[in-house]
């Protein structure tokens, strides 16, 4: 049974209440369709399971829902929240934008709420250090000493803004088996490109001087990993509105995706043929869509990621929560020296 959030690798936490399925803090089940997800604490994603042992939990949280008065319901959607702290999500029918709001409105607004929050943080600790340095810059009358504050200063609040570069967000798996590290700079070369073999789109992605082209599922699961920290700001209910209109306007998440690759490799290619090359960002750049287009490819992706498993893929959803599992104990371990690992390795011997 995995433990591991597929899509930013941290652990979902375990309930004491459901015993077949003792995994996560906030459950979400369709018990009209067999569905049952876990949703993540930390990122506020929805992990499909693939369990077989996914129907008995839902008949266990259905009777629990209905036997707390801690409920809050629409006509399809109610919010339970138990004694023990389980929180539980239960999902009847409700059209595309009643449950949209439930399911990316918290995960979109409360990222937008956070980074907001850590940008004016660290935008007042660069004018603290700008103001501070620039003090002692002038007490020492070096132009010099001045230049290298402001630089100090922005660094800080670029880095409040855009984050970390060095900071690995996933990794790739090659053909071959090797994983390569993606860091939050490799994001600014990750590009859409047209999919195969009916696939909505494939992504390309350079790590290393090293460029890696994916397609299929490996590509969905990609994405789902890269547009978290693309889209840092997340979006207003506003953004997650008209981004539901724009899927229902084309009638599906794949029939979206489809359509804006095609449409932002028309753009790169009018660039090229009127302009004689890509003047300044890539039209397919993951980082060119807007805020709205952002939300869209995030809430659109997942979906596709979950019409593959629930239409008997579900080995592909299995392989990627044993991913997800090994790619959270390599970035556990991505900090630590030597010297550490060798002393963490005696002690569990020890025990």
């Amino acid at each position: 049974m995995y433990s591991t959030c597929l899509f930013c690798s941290r652990s979902l936490g375990r309930n004491e209440v459901v015993e077949t399925f003792p995994v996560g803090r906030r459950l979400a089940f369709d018990a009209s369709k067999g569905r049952l997800w876990v949703v993540c604490t930390n990122c506020e994603r929805w992990n499909l399971t693939p369990m077989e042992e996914r129907w008995e939990a839902i008949e266990t949280c259905d009777r629990l829902f209905r036997d707390t008065r801690l409920r809050v319901s629409t006509d399809q959607i109610g919010l339970a929240k138990l004694r023990e702290g389980l929180v539980l999500v239960r999902i009847d029918s409700p059209q595309r934008p009643e449950f949209a709001a439930w399911r990316y409105g918290d995960r979109f607004g409360r990222r937008r709420y956070r980074q907001t929050a850590l940008t004016g943080l660290g935008v007042v600790a660069a004018g603290g250090v700008a103001v501070g340095l620039s003090v002692t810059g002038a007490a020492l009358a070096v132009a010099i000493v001045k230049l290298a504050t402001f630089k100090v200063a922005y660094d800080v609040g670029a880095r409040a803004v855009r984050g970390r570069p060095t900071t690995v967000v996933t990794a790739i798996r090659s053909p071959t088996g090797t994983v390569a590290n993606v860091t939050r700079a490799d994001l600014a070369t990750a590009k859409l490109v047209p999919g195969q073999h009916g696939d909505p789109f494939g992504i390309r992605i350079t790590t290393d001087l090293q460029s890696h082209l994916v397609h299929g599922p490996a590509a969905t699961s990609l994405d789902t990993k890269l547009l978290p920290h693309v889209n840092r700001f997340g979006g207003t209910r506003s953004d997650v509105a008209q981004a539901v209109s724009g899927i229902e306007a084309v009638g599906s998440p794949h029939a979206y995706l489809s359509k804006l690759v095609q449409h932002r490799a028309r753009q790169r290619q009018f660039r090229v043929n009127r302009l004689g090359g890509d003047v300044g960002e890539p039209a397919d750049a993951l980082t060119s869509l807007t805020p709205v287009e952002r939300v869209a490819v995030e809430m659109a992706v997942h979906e596709e990621q979950e019409r593959r498993a629930l239409e008997g893929e579900l080995a592909e959803l299995e392989r990627a929560w044993q991913d997800a599992e090994e790619i959270a104990g390599i970035a556990d371990n991505l900090l630590l020296p030597p010297s550490v690992e060798s002393i963490l390795a005696r002690l569990r011997h020890s025990f």
